[in-house]
């Protein structure tokens, strides 16, 4: 590691920990919507996908938008923040391709899987596979939120660390 100044450790930390409390946000209401929205906009298809509808129900888009964007750019600047202090920018780097494996999945699989279920929110009913696939998307969305709240508890010991090379 190179000569690092007390400038470029307290920015990396503010960077650091600013990238973390964002997941723990993210965490937070992922495990709000899992527990509380999933079952409401699930329990009774097609009439409870209108809880899904921009409008008519509780739509989250623009929010989990944002804020993925903002934790997104915050991550990222956590990395460039870190870049020289090699054990804290490995394992940021490790982390942040798993979240980006997540957040691909997320893209292939359970946004395409919540438009079709809006657009099913006027019809009058669901077919068996389309049941089928709720439960597929619950269960998955339980296996994806582990794996980001697993991401979330891999800061800790970065912020540990990096916080260690002040004394």
């Amino acid at each position: 590691m190179e000569n690092l100044t007390a400038p470029y450790i307290t920015r990396a930390e503010i960077w650091l920990c600013i990238t973390t409390l964002l997941y723990f946000l993210m965490n937070g209401a992922q495990i709000f919507e899992t527990l509380l929205f999933v079952p409401k906009w699930s329990s009774s298809p097609p009439y409870t996908f209108k809880f899904l509808l921009d409008g008519e129900g509780l739509s989250l888009k623009f929010f989990w938008i944002i804020l993925h964007s903002l934790h997104e750019i915050a991550f990222i600047l956590a990395i460039i923040f870190c870049w020289k202090i090699d054990p804290v920018r490995n394992w940021l780097l490790v982390l942040f391709v798993i979240h980006a494996a997540v957040r691909v999945w997320t893209l292939i699989f359970f946004a395409p899987n919540i438009i079709q279920f809006q657009n099913l929110a006027t019809a009058p009913t669901v077919s068996a596979e389309i049941i089928s696939r709720i439960s597929l998307w619950k269960t998955l969305n339980l296996i994806r939120v582990a794996v980001y709240i697993a991401i979330s508890l891999g800061f800790i010991p970065l912020c540990i660390k990096l916080f260690s090379f002040r004394q």
